[in-house]
């Protein structure tokens, strides 16, 4: 009997879940695709692992004790990875990451960069995730790493399972249409008025910048919106409307965009989070570390002081992220 550890991994999370549907989302397959696994991997141990009750399923017990046996199979394949890169004079590996746009356009190059100079034996693979995917992801196994955040007006609970590098510390500033600010700073109750363009309220940066707005005693009036930061940067820069904006996300900036302080500092920090294993894989830890130089070069290190309100507004640069 050969076991396919992508088929024990559906097994795994179709006992943690209780649903196809739940599986096929977190690891990005279809629902048929998820099910047609699953067939495949009863036919290869010859007994049936899944009850279906009209449109549920659940697990027989013999389902249940070979998902027990899963967990500790999948443990063990990690396990034998990290020491076979251990045992490398120089490391050579593979890893699979999650990104976002800001992340991937603003940090992630010249950390690769950083990589391929210095331990040019570990190759990356990159995959876009919405942020509030990206841990589950590593959780499931889908993902060796991911980058996540945290915002200072809306704390997130933290997974025993995964543990947590914390890599950079952005301010969030306003962006607005050139010339509607006239000033280098600005208070977010001074937008009250204005129409804005968020994400939605599920998104991790849409419900911090309605917390942060609330915080100042106003709702705001969303215009538009909109999941992308390009795509509401663009919608700034178009007139119709004002968002909060962080320093990665700078990159992004289109011509006809302000970049303004806020007079209450509005804070996200960006962390690596990884399987909360007993010794980490070497290719990991050299990732984190290439991370972390990136974004200390870039000023951004957990480390260091916060950047200084005034000498972020991009008026002078006129939609050019500021110098650093």
């Amino acid at each position: 009997m050969e076991l396919s550890l992508r088929r024990l991994r559906m097994l795994r999370e179709l006992e943690r879940r209780g649903t196809v549907t739940a599986v096929a989302a977190a690891l990005h397959y279809s629902p048929s695709g998820v099910s047609q696994q699953l067939a495949q991997l009863e036919r290869e141990v010859g007994v049936p692992l899944v009850e279906r009750h009209g449109r549920r399923v659940q697990l027989t017990e013999l389902g249940l004790l070979l998902a027990e046996h899963a967990e500790e199979i999948l443990a063990a394949v990690e396990r034998a990875t990290t020491a076979l890169e251990r045992a490398q004079q120089g490391v050579t590996a593979r890893l699979t990451v999650g990104v976002w746009a800001s992340v991937a356009s603003g940090l992630l190059p010249a950390a690769l960069a950083v990589l391929a100079r210095d331990h040019p034996g570990i190759e990356v693979r990159t995959t876009e995730l919405a942020p509030e995917e990206t841990a589950d992801a590593v959780r499931d196994g889908t993902l060796d790493l991911s980058f996540v955040i945290e915002y200072s007006t809306y704390p997130r609970a933290w997974d025993p399972a995964l543990g947590r590098v914390v890599i950079a510390v952005e301010r969030l500033h306003a962006a607005v249409p050139a010339g509607v600010v006239p000033g280098d700073t600005v208070s977010l109750g001074e937008l009250a008025e204005q129409p804005w363009i968020l994400a939605g309220q599920r998104s991790h940066f849409g419900r911090a910048v309605r917390l942060a707005c609330r915080h100042r005693g106003f709702e705001p009036r969303i215009g538009h919106e909109v999941e992308e930061q390009a795509t509401a940067l663009a919608m700034v820069a178009g007139g119709q409307g004002v968002t909060l904006v962080s320093d990665l996300a700078l990159a992004l900036l289109p011509p006809g965009v302000d970049i303004v302080a806020l007079e209450e500092p509005v804070m996200r920090t960006v962390s690596l989070a990884h399987r909360a294993t007993g010794t980490a894989r070497p290719s990991v830890a050299l990732f984190v570390d290439a991370v972390r130089t990136a974004a200390a070069q870039m000023g951004l290190a957990a480390s260091a002081p916060l950047p200084h309100s005034p000498g972020v507004s991009g008026r002078a640069g006129r939609g050019r992220p500021p110098a650093r």
